[in-house]
């Protein structure tokens, strides 16, 4: 009894406090984050290393060096024989570079029995300027005979001599402006003759194989024959079949393994739905190749597991009370999904179908599968007619070896980046301005 009395008056030790970890937890915590916040510097530093290289190679490519020039369209050179009343083909065939060529000996005073002096000077405008003054003539024939000014397109080399792209400090054996070319561009310069203009061409030419005649018209046109089949096709029928697996199938062993064989088509990396489409619409149903048409439907298959997986989340999201008081006011299933949960999934539908569509507008490797990285100047005017598509443009420009394609080639990029940031922000704008919280 004595130990047990003197044992409950002794005075106690200090407890070991027990060690649960906290500033283990902490520290781990932190160091998440720390890594967290790593990763994603990093993402933004190459994020804004390939933004900054792209425009500072791509933003000049939004201007062209041009001459202004007073153009003499003698009739000797259009029509030397009076024959275009009776044949209008002349006009489309007459020597149309002559005239440029002497406008431009006029203007810098040269000798035209310099032999020497007019090779060069051959290289100083773009061969366009044949298409460039023949639109002039074939549109109104009665400038023949006058002087208009006209503001001709400088050659290549010549724009990215004027653009400063080209060392001119370097002798001149290893460049491809000559000194007395750079002493030509210079004098125009300080007539105001030679000036950088807007590059409206860069959206209105089509394929060429001069980089100061080459745009990507053809492409912006083919791309959105494409975006188009791919919203009239994709959108009904995945934002249907959501429908059915989510609201109506009875869960079973089939429509696991359907909805298990959709996450995984969402997966399969693009150039296999090129073979397919290649095996399927050209090789079996014949269609043309290098047709926007053959385009939107391979990219319509390759866009339909993301709109149906999106629209199935958006779906899912409704809450089940809404359905259950829908069925509880007497409506049918069909009213249920028709007039109630589709227009409150529609934000998520419409946020997942713009995703699906800038993923089928970036894509390359399909599209040369089935021919559209073919050369075509003109405008398609039908979805049937070759076309082809901003990246696969920009995928043929950086083919070029020639140095003034590198800048159409990240100009181009621009352009195809503006158009998905575009998208994603609708989608943004769209979510945010029809989402309902619960």
């Amino acid at each position: 009894m004595t130990d047990v009395s003197l044992g409950s008056l002794a005075p106690t030790a200090a407890r070991p406090r027990r060690d649960i970890g906290i500033k283990r937890r902490y520290a781990a915590e932190r160091r998440f984050r720390l890594y967290g916040v790593l990763a994603a510097s990093v993402g933004l530093v190459f994020l804004a290393i390939m933004l900054v290289s792209i425009i500072a190679k791509g933003h000049t490519a939004f201007w062209q060096t041009t001459v202004s020039l007073p153009i003499s369209f003698d009739e000797k050179v259009i029509d030397p024989s009076g024959k275009r009343a009776s044949d209008p083909d002349v006009l489309i065939r007459a020597n149309y570079p002559k005239l440029a060529e002497n406008a431009l000996i006029e203007a810098l005073g040269i000798d035209p029995k310099d032999k020497a002096a007019i090779r060069k000077l051959k290289g100083f405008l773009s061969d366009g300027v044949r298409v460039q003054l023949r639109n002039i003539v074939v549109a109104d024939p009665s400038v023949i005979g006058t002087t208009r000014n006209v503001d001709l397109l400088a050659a290549a080399n010549i724009d990215s001599a004027y653009k400063g792209q080209i060392d001119l400090t370097v002798d001149e054996k290893r460049r491809k402006v000559s000194d007395q070319q750079v002493e030509w561009m210079n004098r125009l310069k300080a007539e105001g003759a030679m000036a950088e203009r807007f590059n409206t061409g860069l959206f209105t030419f089509g394929a060429s194989s001069r980089p100061e005649t080459s745009g990507v018209g053809v492409a912006i046109i083919g791309s959105l024959y494409m975006m188009g089949i791919v919203l009239l096709l994709a959108l009904p029928i995945g934002v249907a079949a959501s429908i059915y697996l989510e609201e109506f199938a009875k869960k079973s062993r089939l429509t696991d393994l359907i909805e298990v064989n959709i996450n995984n088509l969402a997966a399969v990396p693009s150039i296999v739905f090129g073979l397919l489409g290649l095996a399927v619409f050209v090789n079996f149903l014949g269609m043309p190749r290098s047709a926007s048409l053959v385009g939107g439907l391979v990219l319509t298959l390759m866009t339909l597991p993301t709109i149906i997986i999106a629209t199935r989340a958006a779906l899912a999201a409704v809450p089940p009370s809404i359905r259950s008081a829908a069925l509880g006011l007497g409506a049918s299933k069909m009213q249920m999904v028709f007039h109630h949960v589709l227009p409150l999934a529609l934000p998520g539908i419409l946020t997942g179908t713009i995703i699906g569509l800038a993923r089928a507008l970036g894509e390359t490797a399909p599209l040369l599968l089935i021919g559209m990285v073919a050369f075509v100047a003109d405008y398609p005017t039908t979805p049937l007619d070759p076309a082809t598509a901003l990246p696969v443009q920009i995928y043929m420009w950086a083919n070029e070896a020639e140095r003034a394609f590198v800048e159409r080639m990240s100009g181009a990029i621009i352009i195809l980046l503006v158009f998905l940031m575009a998208m994603n922000i609708t989608a943004i704008v769209l979510r945010r301005k029809f989402e309902r919280r619960w």
